[in-house]
């Protein structure tokens, strides 16, 4: 089975990207065309890319059970990279990057000491004990720890790769990633810069479908390499393991490209006609485009 279907990707969106004056040059190379002034993605590119990050991530977790971290602090990205991590087993920050996160590990661990050490003095029965005014700020302390450390409060060494949803909207962590040496793998669109990324994925960051579907990949892909570091009679076959041959890049057949241009012609005017709208009115007011 392969890792993703063209059929797969259309459905969610993938392959929409940002209005033609918000582009980035950089990204001309993964543009199939434009639309209503709204370039689209040529997921003939975007496919192999994908079948490359998930391999990847699948020979990391096998080969040296690797871990990986999620990240996707934007509105639209929140709930699936919390959902995703939980379900593969690794970690996520959602709600805000805080600056260090990796570059300044060892303050990090001392924070989350901090963090459980509040839970502690909660769980023992000690806040009762405590006078309201200073209970109030140990849980005022706590909210804000929880907000930024909730997903890595378990990470007790620096991660073997990170997952970004939106490069654009995360520049400190790949900052930081690449100045550790740490792989990138992120989906890029059509107004971010891919040079800086280890792993592209050109897609649609900004609709949920899309990012729900991409970070869904990416956890796939840990649970099949945990599967395949497992012996042979110990696998229990729950975890669909795509085939190999499926990572090979090939030339799209006809049928392939026709598929895409019938989607396009038949989804068109519904998707453009929802997404449009909304990518204007966000632009006047923050520059940030809502997904559909």
């Amino acid at each position: 089975m392969p890792v993703v279907t063209m059929k797969e990707l259309l459905e969610a969106g993938v392959h929409f990207g940002h209005q033609s004056k918000r582009w980035n040059p950089k990204m001309e190379k993964y543009i199939y065309s434009s639309r209503n002034n709204i370039h689209v993605i040529d997921l003939h590119k975007t496919i192999p890319l994908i079948e490359k990050a998930f391999d990847f991530v699948k020979n990391a977790i096998k080969n040296s059970n690797g871990t990986i971290l999620f990240v996707g602090t934007k509105k639209q990205a929140q709930e699936a990279i919390e959902e995703e991590a939980k379900r593969c087993g690794m970690f996520y920050v959602k709600d805000r990057w805080l600056g260090g996160t990796l570059t300044n590990f060892k303050t990090l661990k001392k924070t989350i000491a901090r963090m459980k050490e509040i839970e502690k003095l909660e769980a023992d029965g000690m806040f009762e004990k405590l006078p309201r005014k200073e209970v109030a700020t140990l849980r005022r302390e706590h909210k804000k720890m929880i907000r930024g450390l909730g997903g890595v409060r378990e990470m007790s060494k620096l991660p073997d790769i990170i997952f970004v949803v939106d490069s654009q909207n995360e520049i400190t962590a790949i900052a930081e990633a690449k100045k550790l040496g740490i792989p990138v793998i992120a989906v890029v669109d059509t107004n971010c810069d891919p040079d800086d990324i280890d792993f592209p994925i050109p897609a649609n960051d900004d609709a949920i479908r899309s990012i729900k579907l991409l970070a869904s990949i990416i956890a796939e892909a840990v649970l099949v390499g945990r599967e395949l570091a497992k012996p042979p009679e110990e696998r229990t076959g729950e975890i669909a393991i795509p085939d190999e041959t499926q990572g090979e890049s090939k030339t799209p057949d006809n049928t392939e490209i026709e598929t895409m241009e019938e989607a396009l012609m038949l989804s068109e005017e519904e998707r453009l006609s929802e997404l449009l709208p909304t990518k204007i009115a966000e632009e006047k007011e923050d520059e940030e485009r809502v997904g559909f």
